[in-house]
């Protein structure tokens, strides 16, 4: 196989092509075809190949990094050494299966075993309970902005994606349906959503399934931005969140976890767009939700900095870091990966059932190593190639 570096336009390389043709049996490679024959012969690994295959599609820095060190093999030598592991206790449960008598082994080599394969098991449980920080990132976080009508939440997004995404109007209730962009905030894949203003429209059908769905996407979200009327919120004798929201059910959405209080329309305000607005919207936010919020103008991008700030740093520390900063585990970054860990885990959890049946549990270990070898391509893996080389260039 060789790969051509070739200089000038379209008409040198269809030249070259053509030339090329006219050889006796060669050919152009197929889509993913490098790798494919890089993995038939072992020097890569199924989970290093989807790394691959994400690096060639990632659209933004913390994608990259991500499908960097998976490309890199740092799941395969993590599932791989567990894999090695398990292969051990077998080869250990079998031989005091077929030699125990005869070669006097202790019984404490079964005693072992069980600890190595309970220290197993809450390795491979703690690595699925991720909170599917790398599927998120690799897939995007999914952002919704919700609050009352007119708050400027369509501004907003349109600030966001940097051009007009949504019909922006001073008439209540413009939104009806979820209007949905993706973006990239500070390297980060950001998927946002915006949503129906949150009212009573009992008189209005169409207006209160579009709110029905502003809630359902905003429980759904990994992340949410109540956005508030700065105007309503500060200048208005600073109104409670019973005032503004109304009910239990939308005042529910600021307490679910990854949610930011936003307020807009600083540049509206009395005292201006300030720091002693800053203060005030501060003081508020811990008097009524015992948390901080943003003070932001959409018109004239007072506070936009901190914001891209606040949400960058927060998708950083909840899925990208620790709240020290440090480097985390390399995560799950696919569903095939999840699916097979879980039967991994029961198969190993059917182990610890089997007490003394060291027969019965000799399978359920072989199981168990046969579900990790399924991630890292040694069984059973023929249709996953096929759809994943199917993502990559022609020949890479």
């Amino acid at each position: 196989m060789a790969e051509l570096h070739i200089h000038g336009g379209s008409a040198v390389i269809a030249s070259i092509l053509q030339a090329l043709g006219s050889i006796p049996g060669l050919r152009m490679a197929e889509a993913g075809e490098f790798s494919r024959r890089a993995f038939d012969n072992d020097k890569m690994d199924l989970t290093t190949l989807e790394g691959v295959a994400d690096l060639i599609n990632a659209e933004t820095e913390a994608q990259r990094k991500l499908a960097v060190r998976q490309a890199g093999g740092e799941l395969c030598e993590m599932y791989e050494h567990w894999r090695v592991q398990m292969v051990s206790l077998m080869a250990n449960i079998e031989a005091y299966i077929d030699f125990s008598e005869e070669e006097n082994i202790d019984d404490d080599v079964l005693d072992t075993v069980r600890r190595i394969a309970a220290s197993l098991k809450e390795e491979i449980a703690n690595h699925l309970n991720d909170g599917r920080r790398g599927e998120i990132l690799r897939s995007g976080v999914s952002l919704a902005i919700v609050g009352p009508p007119n708050s400027g939440k369509s501004t907003l997004l349109n600030r966001l994606a940097q051009r007009q995404v949504a019909i922006v109007s001073p008439v209540a209730g413009t939104t009806r349906d979820i209007i949905e962009t993706t973006l990239d905030i500070g390297g980060y894949p950001l998927v946002v959503r915006d949503t129906a203003g949150l009212r009573h429209a009992d008189t209005d059908a169409i207006e209160a399934e579009g709110i029905r769905r502003a809630l359902e996407s905003a429980r759904e979200a990994d992340m949410r931005i109540c956005l508030l009327d700065a105007t309503q919120v500060l200048d208005q004798q600073q109104q409670s969140l019973d005032d503004i929201l109304g009910t239990d059910e939308w005042q529910a959405l600021l307490n679910l976890p990854h949610t930011f209080i936003v307020l807009n329309k600083a540049d509206q305000l009395n005292i201006g767009a300030s720091d002693s607005a800053r203060s005030l919207a501060s003081a508020w936010a811990q008097a009524h939700t015992g948390s901080d919020c943003v003070l932001i103008s959409c018109a004239s991008m007072f506070g936009w900095d901190e914001l891209m700030r606040s949400v960058a740093g927060h998708i950083r520390t909840s899925w990208e870091q620790g709240q020290g900063g440090e480097s985390l585990q390399m995560p799950l970054t696919k569903a095939r990966h999840r699916q097979h860990l879980r039967e991994c885990l029961d198969r190993l959890e059917m182990f610890e059932r089997a007490g003394e049946e060291w027969v019965l549990a000799a399978e359920e270990l072989r199981a168990a190593s046969s579900a990790l070898g399924r991630i890292t391509g040694r069984v059973g893996i023929e249709d996953v190639l096929d759809a994943l080389f199917s993502q990559f260039c022609i020949g890479k």
